[in-house]
């Protein structure tokens, strides 16, 4: 997902002030990563060789590809890949946040409210209130009234 997000930018935005931040943020995640599959790292080496060409020579060449960098295509930009799997909600109390939730982007509501209430914050807030009203803006915000 990232590498899409970094693909698109590159292709409106060519500034290497801008990007050279983005890179590194690319280069530690795929080296945490257990598994780093071709289809990723094919892609990265495409957007890095306007920046560092030997480098990404060397890179394409390594893994045996027979042509040279400078004749594959631009990777295509992919809508669905930059859209993220989960967003975090504030969850609120009275109107004052007290904890945020990271979600599912297409949970329903009861899901929503359900992991709102299994925060710490939250829990200790409910434990010694009564719950009146509940409230869930999907996609926005969590708001439970307590008296």
């Amino acid at each position: 997902m990232s590498l899409h997000r970094k693909s698109n930018r590159r292709q409106s935005d060519v500034v290497w002030r801008d990007e050279q931040r983005h890179y590194p943020e690319f280069v530690n995640a795929v080296t945490k990563a257990p598994v780093r599959p071709r289809t990723i790292l094919e892609p990265f080496v495409l957007l890095l060789s306007p920046y560092a060409p030997h480098l990404a020579e060397e890179l394409w060449q390594t893994p045996g590809h027979p042509q040279t960098l400078a004749h594959e295509p631009w990777p295509a930009w992919q809508e669905e890949l930059t859209r993220e799997a989960m967003i975090t909600l504030p969850v609120q109390v009275n109107g004052k946040v007290r904890a945020r939730v990271r979600v599912p982007k297409d949970a329903d509501r009861d899901t929503v409210l359900a992991m709102a209430k299994d925060q710490e914050r939250i829990k200790a807030i409910l434990e010694d209130e009564i719950l009146v009203k509940e409230v869930v803006v999907p996609g926005r915000i969590v708001n439970l009234v307590v008296k």
